[in-house]
């Protein structure tokens, strides 16, 4: 299946069609009459600074070998995930459903609401503070921005570090936010 940018359609559900699908458990019911309304952009590289493997997914679905890399050892424990994760060649994965509270913001907060993790989407871009994004990435994004904002009443989309500042950097000086179409 063919899941570069292109129209992206959320199914009720929360399952996005056109992205290929990985399970994480690191994930739980959202808390009752919670309105999906943040969108949370973050980047990610596993080892750090390497592209293209497969430590996001290992990470995500709770499979890192911490003898893989030394930074393994450190992380290999954690529970965390992301709604998606986009390649740097425009690949959509999606590893918990839109409805469901996947695990990504950690400590935040926005507009004086707490526990970002309760009312946003997660999307984690390949990707790190000191590297340029692809181009690929931003015309992934922005197709899945689209469907988000058609199924959902989203207000906002920030960073990780706009929601949890001088814990989180990402999604990094390099993101260009004026590629973004919103």
């Amino acid at each position: 299946m063919d899941n570069r940018p292109g129209k992206f359609s959320i199914l009720p559900q929360g399952v996005v069609l056109g992205a290929r699908q990985i399970a994480s458990p690191n994930c739980d019911e959202r808390p009752p009459d919670s309105t999906i309304e943040l969108v949370v952009i973050h980047n990610i590289s596993l080892p750090p600074g390497g592209f293209g493997g497969e430590g996001v997914i290992e990470l995500f679905t709770n499979r890192l070998d911490p003898d893989a890399h030394p930074y393994y050892a450190e992380i290999h424990q954690m529970k965390v995930s992301a709604h998606f994760f986009i390649r740097r060649d425009g690949e959509l994965l999606q590893f918990v459903p839109c409805g469901k509270r996947a695990w990504h913001a950690g400590v935040s907060q926005w507009q004086a609401r707490e526990r970002c993790n309760d009312f946003s989407i997660g999307i984690e871009l390949e990707g790190d503070d000191v590297t340029s994004f692809e181009d690929a990435q931003y015309a992934t994004l922005n197709a899945l921005l689209a469907a988000i904002r058609q199924r959902y009443p989203i207000a906002g989309i920030v960073g990780h570090s706009d929601i949890a500042p001088g814990r989180k950097t990402d999604p990094g000086p390099f993101f260009d936010w004026g590629k973004i179409r919103w």
